[in-house]
């Protein structure tokens, strides 16, 4: 099966770090979220003339986090949760990717923690076009919904009106923008 995608091209697509973003937001006290962002440190795609072939490996710098709270950030590095000194990487290898119901997804094994799992994010593709220098760009949004606790992110605390601090799901999105290699 091939699917067809306006202004696709075939060839090695690499990460624009400085026009891509890695989001997640959780429930907070099961009130509110808490969202915040990492630092993307690569990726690349690896596209051949059929999108449903396409190949992503991307690690993206945990100590990066911010949550514009510095405390919060400081024992989201901690042990407690990324454990950073022992993990200070986060990756994602595709395994597959598929049409289903009109949705673009991507399999593919997320590391967290050094446990590894399969996630699947649902692509939403932005487009493509040449920036003022004549790189040929793609860009795209993704997301998905892991449980924390599936990758040893389990501290937590029990609050005294009922339930927890933490949510379990968090929901992980992209804002990648990308450039073809020549």
């Amino acid at each position: 099966m091939s699917i067809e995608i306006p202004g696709y091209r075939s060839g090695t697509w690499v990460l624009d770090p400085a026009h891509s973003e890695v989001t997640f937001s959780v429930r907070h006290m099961m009130i509110s979220k808490v969202r915040g962002t990492f630092g993307v440190k690569e990726a690349t795609l690896i596209a051949p003339e059929n999108p449903l072939e396409a190949k992503v490996e991307a690690k993206v710098d945990v100590s990066s986090i911010d949550t514009k709270d510095e405390g919060r950030d400081a024992h989201l590095r901690s042990a407690d949760f990324f454990d950073v000194e022992n993990h200070p990487v986060m990756t994602f290898t595709s395994t597959g990717t598929r049409v289903q119901n009109g949705d673009f997804l991507v399999d593919g094994d997320l590391t967290i923690r050094g446990i590894t799992k399969p996630v699947t994010f649902e692509f939403d593709f932005g487009g493509f076009g040449k920036d003022p220098q004549g790189n040929y760009k793609a860009g795209a949004s993704a997301t998905a919904v892991i449980d924390r606790e599936e990758f040893g992110l389990t501290w937590n605390a029990a609050l005294e009106t009922g339930g927890v601090l933490v949510g379990k799901e968090v929901t992980i999105g992209l804002d990648l923008q990308g450039a073809l290699q020549v």
